[in-house]
């Protein structure tokens, strides 16, 4: 799973999730791609699980890119603890989404191929996700 190597900050604020996305709105390395249509959390587990369906789906075939990564930490307090006593220890990673942001890219596969990969991907996230192909 991925996860940072090193932080500023073992806990962070969660934050708010309004807005579209800014960077990463277009294909850059390969010729199709998988792209967010609504805001969500994506945790290093659900993108480990897309990731290894694409490539099973692909053989060993093309080359796949990841354009995001899960730097957010998240935590969460023991079960039956009193309130207080300070914040839980963090329970996992993600990343942050917003509408129009690339997810995965392919390239080097046909097209149904692509769109058969991007299908099971898209299954394994949390966020509904439109396939789209580079003009």
């Amino acid at each position: 799973m991925l996860q940072p190597v090193k932080t500023k900050y073992r806990k962070w604020h969660k934050g708010t999730l309004a807005g579209k996305a800014n960077n990463s709105t277009r294909l850059s390395f390969g010729k199709y791609g998988l792209k967010t249509l609504e805001r969500g959390r994506i945790t290093s587990r659900q993108l480990e699980a897309a990731r290894q369906a694409m490539a099973r789906a692909i053989k060993r075939g093309g080359k796949i890119w990841t354009r995001i990564f899960p730097h957010k930490p998240f935590t969460k307090k023991a079960l039956e603890v009193p309130m207080g006593s300070g914040k839980g220890n963090v329970e996992f990673y993600a990343a942050i989404v917003k509408p129009g942001h690339i997810l995965f890219e392919i390239d080097g596969v046909s097209k149904d191929l692509a769109y058969e990969a991007f299908t099971l991907a898209g299954h394994k996230l949390p966020v509904k996700s439109k396939i789209v192909e580079h003009i």
